[in-house]
């Protein structure tokens, strides 16, 4: 699975470091040790609320920049930590979900969850033309606005708007997914080996459920 940020992305954003990793043989009893990372979190967390984090400032200036409100559109890093920030715990959904879910709030940067099986060709980040189809969680299609953020197939299906807003419930994972393409992107200071190491974390725990995975 190919994965690309188109080069005005790029442009714009100088500073994004992206990470990628392809998992087979994902079940829905997948073991997953997830309380190391949400502690993690959480003692970070009492330090302070998650919009002074640099990871999350970071993608606040990124979506200023593109015309949104920060406070209405959030990473979904800051939604997850504010969930937890209020809630004490993180929704359970699928193991493999819960275990990014939890490493992307250890490390306060974004992780996208994708079924491979449905996504068509490649993946581009790119500028929305306006007539991609995006699927909702609830079912619904909607259409990104022209010149949003999206993350886009070569059949027109967005798999993310506003970039790491929210993702598609298209291609969300779910009960029969097997593969999977895992892609965290962060856009502060020390992102590139800040990605890097969240990368290896989910990496090393998947491995340890038995899970085959590449870059």
């Amino acid at each position: 699975m190919r994965l690309q940020h188109h080069p005005e992305i790029r442009s714009a954003h100088p500073g994004l470091a992206v990470g990628t990793l392809q998992a087979t043989g994902i079940t829905p009893d997948l073991p997953v040790d997830l309380e190391k990372f949400v502690a993690r979190a959480t003692r970070r967390l009492a330090d302070g609320p998650e919009s002074e984090f640099p990871e999350i400032q970071a993608w606040r200036r990124a979506f200023a920049r593109m015309g949104l409100k920060p406070t209405q559109y959030r990473c979904a890093s800051e939604s997850l930590l504010r969930r937890l920030r209020k809630e004490g715990t993180l929704p359970r959904i699928h193991p493999v979900i819960d275990l990014c879910n939890a490493v992307s709030v250890a490390y306060a940067i974004p992780v996208a969850v994708l079924d491979v099986a449905k996504i068509s060709g490649s993946l581009a980040v790119r500028h929305a033309r306006g007539d991609e189809k995006y699927v909702t969680f609830a079912g619904t299609v909607e259409q990104p606005n022209p010149g949003e953020v999206i993350f886009a197939d070569e059949d027109g299906q967005a798999h993310a708007r506003r970039w790491t807003n929210r993702q598609s419930g298209h291609s969300a994972v779910s009960a029969t997914t097997s593969d999977v393409l895992i892609v965290s992107e962060g856009l502060h200071a020390t992102a590139a080996e800040d990605v890097r190491l969240l990368i290896e974390a989910i990496a090393g725990e998947l491995a340890a459920a038995g899970v085959v995975t590449r870059p």
